[in-house]
């Protein structure tokens, strides 16, 4: 099958590198223009797009595409199918109706579930034990296309972010070369989506700030669900804190009995939630590196009355 391949971030390499070493053949790639990016606001390239040159593809990388702007690249390469992974951008109805296998989405659910753009995220913030992936026919809606393949992905209790999003892309990888496989030997026929759907919106600052009102195991599935990036957060003593990994605790003897968002230990950052207490162990304070919680402790001179906000 020829391919049109389009993607933007580290989960689309995985598969357009699955789909290298396939026995489909990738044509181009299209993916997000290159956008400023760390202190310095220097433009960098998608992951996408420097996998792509390193691999001697063409590449394109259209600031807009509604309008048409795809469409000579479409005549020019032709494509059998076009493969969209995390491309970042609705395609219009004159790229989705240009193929003869149309647009299959590798998406990072179980489709209808988590639909939308932080699928994975999501999954953990919910302490689901099991996600996956769905490879689907595109169509004009947000991710409402008939379904192709489905792969279940675990999920550990130790799994954050990063590692999840690993395995996911692994998964997603095998799921879609199994599927233009067996969608150009006519062997899928594609489902329409059914049951209860859900929608799992961008990540804002809003959503990584931890409250310690909140129970032991909501906190604990917030932190990993930004870890590393963009990584949950809270207040302590007027400066940010961004917090990488924590440890649910069983039994806090220390100064127990105080509110939430008390730190019980003099030692470790061990907090009160609102039904126990959680212990922050991979942190990094404004201005300052990343570092244990005992290793911060040890700086503090006055720990008493220490109180995320």
């Amino acid at each position: 099958m020829r391919i049109l391949f389009m993607g933007s971030p580290d989960f689309a390499v995985v598969c357009l590198d699955a789909l290298l070493s396939s026995s489909h053949t990738v044509l181009a790639v299209v993916s997000q223009p290159d956008k400023p990016k760390g202190r310095g606001k220097m433009l960098a390239p998608t992951a996408i797009k420097t996998f792509a040159e390193e691999k001697g593809l063409d590449i394109y990388t259209p600031d807009k595409i509604k309008d048409g702007e795809l469409a000579e690249v479409l005549d020019k390469y032709k494509p059998d199918c076009i493969v969209v992974v995390a491309y970042g951008k609705i395609l219009p109805d004159y790229v989705l109706s240009y193929p003869r296998y149309g647009c299959v989405n590798i998406h990072g659910s179980l489709l209808p579930k988590y639909r939308g753009a932080s699928p994975m995220q999501f999954a953990l913030l919910n302490g689901d034990k099991v996600t996956g992936i769905t490879s689907m026919l595109m169509d004009s809606g947000l991710d409402t296309g008939d379904i192709l393949l489905k792969t279940e992905v675990e999920i550990s209790e130790t799994d954050n972010f990063e590692s999840l999003h690993d395995k996911m892309a692994r998964a997603g990888a095998l799921n879609l070369v199994e599927t233009l496989d067996r969608l150009e030997r006519g062997e899928i026929t594609p489902i329409k989506q059914e049951g209860e759907s859900s929608y799992a919106s961008l990540i804002d600052k809003n959503m990584r700030r931890i409250d310690f009102t909140e129970s032991t195991d909501g906190i604990y599935n917030k932190i990993r669900a930004f870890s590393p990036f963009p990584t949950a957060f809270s207040v302590l003593s007027g400066k940010i804190m961004k917090i990488y990994a924590s440890e649910k605790i069983e039994k806090c003897e220390e100064r127990f009995a105080e509110n939430c968002g008390d730190v019980l230990s003099d030692d470790m950052l061990i907090v009160r939630t609102s039904d126990g207490a959680i212990r922050l162990i991979d942190i990094a304070p404004e201005g300052k590196r990343r570092m244990t919680d005992i290793e911060y402790m040890r700086g503090v001179k006055d720990k008493r009355n220490l109180k995320f906000q």
